[in-house]
């Protein structure tokens, strides 16, 4: 099998960075490409109560098993099929069940900090940095986590201050400097994800000649 091309596609909360990951998605075949989501890494908090685990900072670095992603990343590469996680964002905590993921020819990684963890990064083909002011990144994460993830709005508000904000003026925003391509306004930037999609065909052309 040949080896799968890995891309990352990252930005802060909010930025777009699923939507360009499903438009380039849709627009490649579909049995030659899949997506693996961070969010799906977060660590197992079955030993900690529910208070305990709401308290969780998930826009750290330390809250992803990194370990079992680097894992599977590789194994994917290695054309082996992987159990991916599920993570219950109303519980805050990883469910029992797990997501059967064939190898695929097109493997997109999604999520806030894959740029930051070297050993992620280094396994990369195609490294995509989502850019989107702040304000528009702010009003997407307060309407994804009521409708998505079942959140008040005062505790939406109040994460975004204590915990989102800081992490990603700390740890995501410095990661612009590791992509090979930035993309302004995610999913709107439809001349970006056109030439991204373009450059994916033509190397999944050349790997069939």
């Amino acid at each position: 099998m040949t080896k799968p091309i890995l891309i990352g596609i990252t930005g802060g909360t909010g930025s777009g960075k699923s939507t360009v990951s499903k438009e380039i998605f849709k627009s490649i075949n579909e049995t030659d490409i899949t997506i693996i989501e961070q969010d799906s890494y977060y660590k197992d908090q079955s030993e900690l109560s529910l208070d305990e685990r709401i308290k969780t900072n998930y826009d750290h670095p330390f809250a992803f098993d990194n370990k079992l992603l680097v894992k599977h990343l590789n194994n994917l590469i290695c054309g082996k099929p992987i159990d991916k996680p599920i993570y219950d964002f109303e519980r805050h905590n990883r469910k029992e069940e797990t997501i059967l993921v064939e190898p695929k020819k097109v493997i997109i990684l999604e999520g806030i900090l894959i740029l930051f963890e070297k050993e992620i990064r280094d396994l990369l083909d195609i490294k995509i940095f989502v850019d989107t002011d702040s304000d528009v990144r702010v009003i997407r994460r307060i309407l994804r986590d009521i409708n998505d993830r079942g959140r008040t709005l005062d505790s939406v508000i109040n994460q975004y201050m204590e915990t989102v904000r800081p992490a990603h003026l700390q740890f995501i925003e410095s990661t612009k400097k590791h992509a090979d391509i930035i993309i302004p306004e995610g999913g709107y930037n439809k001349v970006a994800i056109d030439v991204m999609v373009a450059k994916i065909n033509s190397i999944l052309n050349f790997q069939n000649i």
